[in-house]
Parts: C-alpha cells; structure tokens; sequence
C-alpha cells in the first residue's frame, strides 16, 4: 500500500510545519550560526522526528566535528532475509539537507518565509522544499517498506547543514562517517528538480559553480564629484571593464575559454525532445516582467543555456549607498560578488584560476583590484544506470504517478554528488527532487507541491526495494 495524502498529514506535516519557523540560515548566511542555534534546533527537532518512526532496527545520531555544522545520521538496517552480509548487498545512501537560504526580500501578501502557510495542497515557507522534506520523505518511505514487510537494504539517511553554503563541511563527515556509510552502492539524492509534477524527473546532470568578491578600489576616500570626477577613473566603470573580459555585454555569453566543454549530442538530443513534449518549460516557470525578451531563440537552446551553457550572475554589491541616500561623491570602491555557473563537466578549479587572471591582469588604470571570498564547486553527470536501476526508475515513477519518468539536467549544483562519485566510483546514482514550477527554491515565496512530496516519497519506496531484488551483486 502506498502513502496517501493522509497519511503524510498525519505522520509527518505537523513536524515539517514546526521546521519551517526554524530560521536556520546556512553559515554563508549566519556567520554566528552556533550562538544563533537554529541550526542545531532545526537538526534536533529531525532527530526526535526520526526516532518516533517504527523501524526494526535504527540508530539515529547528530553528529559534530568541531568547528563544523552538524550532520544527522540515521542508520537502518537491512530487513532482507538474504543470506549475504549487508556490506556483501551494499549500502543505500538517502541524501538531503536542513540548512535555509535567507528570505531574500518580501514575501507575497499572507506569506512569510518562516510562518508556513497551506493552500490546498502547496504548503509555503522557507526549507519546505529546498531542502525540508527530504528527511520526511526518505525515511517514511523507509518505513512503509518495514510496515508492509518489504524487505530493504541497509540504509543510511544523511542530512547535512552546510549545502547552501556549497557544503564546506561535508568531506569532513564523509572521511568521520566512513564506517557508517560502509559499501555504497546506491545514491539516492532528493535535493535535485523537476520540470512538472506529473512524473518522477532524475537529473542527468548538474552544473558546477565558482564564486568570488572582486573589489576594485580607486581612492582611499571619497571625493566631491566636482572635484574628482574626470579625473579619477570611476571604480564602477573599472569594474564594468573587468566584467566585460569575463562576459559580452550584449549576449551574455561567457568569455573566458576554460568556462566552457563540447555538449555531448545525446544531451543536445534530450534537450530536444523535452522541448517537443514541453515547449518553452524553462521560460514558463519564469517570473519575467512584461515586455522581457528573453536569452535564446528557442525553447531547445534555452533548456541547453540553463543546463550545459556557462552563466555569470552578479549577486551582490558593496561600496554602493541605498539611492535614497545617495549624494555627489565620486566613491572610493565597488565591491561585487560574482556567481558563475560551469557547464557539468568543467573543471571547477581550474575555470575558477582563469576567472581570478582574467580579473586580475593589467587592471585598467591600474586601479587596485583584489579578489578574495573564492569558492569552487564541482559539477556532476550521471553515470549511465544500470539496467536493473534503469527498469527500477521506470517501474517507480509508474507506481508513484501513473507516468514513465522524465530525465533532464539542472542548472544547479550539488556538491554532494560530486564528492560521491570522486569517492564510491562505482556508485549508481538517482538524483531527484519536488523543485518543480514556481517552487521558488532561494526566492521568495517558496512552495512544497504536497502531493509531489507523497509522489517522490512512495518512488523512493520502491527504488529501495527493487536494490534488495536487483541480481547484479
């Protein structure tokens, strides 16, 4: 029997409702997260979720490396009658995590980022869908399993509280958390996307990121415009210079040689084919203001820019007065930070060295330019499934939704994946995920699509049940 509706409401909404008033910001957002202590309450109030659920054999521990954020552990043990060990069948991993992105700005009229708020059957608030409900839904479809008596493989339910934050703290715990991890065998991500909710989606790829606060200083205090103005370069206009070596202004295509990879012509033919089923599905889960002409000129080159194409994003500002304060100076520096998304295969780090060179050579004037605050996070394509994963995947999204699954690249990152595969090469990966139209992951008014979540908990279910049948141990 799959879970309904009811009950999810009954097991679990009442403890996700309670974790969405949790402000637990990601350190890149809290520098004071161990005083603040909303990221250990968010983790605790998990923690006692999954201790109250009825397994045969479970272990549910917060674990703390110092300096570190928290990461919950929940191991449950194989229910298979299987003559073989567990670390003969292998490991299941359930990866998902509880740290917040900050509100952003305004929440629409009747919401608010931390007061969650149901209209029929979408529930909104900050973490309910990126990444809240992922502790529910794989452990609860661990459970239904156990109640039915299923038999299931080990599993591990790994939450994390650094991902917003480009999970600086997750290799840490995966070298400490090693024994427990054992033989992995099966990655089942659940912070990935969807195009609809009609279907279970796996994510085929995802993109890798770098990011950097590029400061450009040309006085050592502000001047009266009058006075300086013509005189003195404008540290803004250096920094649209700088820009311009990293990206054209006109079409937004990346400049720099090591930001970009030849697209594999079987992601060229997906991309196709999703946009003959869909049409322009990129552009309509899009909020634009009227009149917007948008990159691309069709719907098969924006699913291509969106998920393979390098972007750059300038996501912050520093140096700059709010307008109503504004007065004639010529202002001493323009500080910005910078977002660039790399197609799924680049080198990371080696496209994060070409950005700082590109921004630092021969600055123009030679006005003093530092660049500091650099991260690089790697981007990931799935392995090709196994045919019994591959047979698993379909018969799951059939189950679950009455529809054959969907696959398609995001334009996200998840580091975790990445680490995975570099650790467990043999890994077979699902990456999938309830981050479907207008769920405004990182924006406002985010959205938890409540049958979506039941849909990919029960697809789960049975992922985990077809590894203990699958014959190619």
């Amino acid at each position: 029997m799959a879970l309904s509706l009811s009950d999810f409401e009954r097991d679990a909404l009442a403890t996700l409702q309670t974790y969405t008033t949790i402000p637990c910001l990601s350190p890149a957002f809290d520098a004071d997260w161990v005083a603040t202590g909303a990221i250990d309450a968010a983790a605790e109030l998990l923690a006692d979720f999954a201790r109250g659920l009825d397994f045969e054999a479970a272990d549910v521990t917060i674990h703390r490396l110092d300096n570190r954020t928290p990461v919950l552990c929940v191991v449950i043990e194989a229910t298979s009658d299987d003559e073989e060990t567990d670390d003969d069948r292998g490991t299941v991993v359930l990866y998902g995590h509880l740290d917040k992105q900050p509100p952003l700005g305004d929440w629409s009229e009747g919401l608010d980022p931390y007061t969650p708020v149901r209209r029929g059957n979408r529930l909104y608030g900050r973490g309910v869908a990126d990444d809240g409900y992922s502790t529910f839904a794989a452990l609860l479809a661990i459970e239904a399993l156990e109640h039915e008596g299923i038999p299931h493989p080990r599993c591990v339910v790994l939450i994390e509280a650094s991902e917003e934050s480009g999970s600086p703290d997750l290799d840490a715990y995966l070298d400490y958390l090693a024994p427990k991890l054992g033989n992995v065998k099966l990655l089942i991500c659940l912070d990935s996307g969807a195009l609809s909710y009609d279907r279970l989606w796996v994510t085929t790829s995802l993109r890798g990121v770098i990011n950097a606060t590029v400061r450009v200083d040309v006085l050592e205090q502000g001047v009266h415009s009058g006075m300086g103005s013509g005189v003195v370069p404008s540290s803004f206009r250096v920094l649209r210079q700088l820009l311009d070596r990293i990206e054209d202004a006109t079409t937004g295509v990346i400049a720099i040689d090591e930001l970009h990879v030849e697209i594999p012509q079987s992601v060229l033919d997906a991309a196709q084919a999703t946009a003959d089923e869909f049409g322009d599905i990129t552009l309509d889960a899009l909020p634009l203001v009227e009149g917007l002409t948008p990159l691309g000129a069709s719907a098969f080159e924006r699913i291509i820019a969106r998920t393979w194409k390098p972007t750059l994003s300038v996501i912050g500002v520093d140096g700059i007065p709010p307008a109503a304060i504004a007065g004639n100076v010529l202002r001493p520096f323009t500080s910005v930070v910078v977002s660039l998304r790399l197609p799924p295969t680049a080198d990371a780090s080696v496209a994060l060295d070409a950005l700082v060179a590109a921004l630092t050579d021969c600055p123009p004037h030679g006005a003093r330019v530092n660049v500091s605050d650099t991260g690089a996070g790697q981007g990931w394509r799935s392995p090709e499934l196994a045919p019994w994963l591959a047979k698993a995947v379909d018969e799951a999204s059939l189950s679950a939704f009455g529809r054959a699954p969907g696959f398609t690249g995001e334009g996200g990152s998840i580091p975790f994946l990445a680490s995975l595969a570099t650790r467990y090469p043999s890994v077979q990966f699902v990456a999938t995920g309830v981050l479907g139209p207008h769920s405004n992951a990182h924006g406002i008014d985010e959205m938890l699509d409540l049958d979506m979540c039941v849909g990919v908990t029960n697809a789960v279910s049975h992922l985990v049940a077809a590894f203990s049948k699958r014959n190619d141990a």
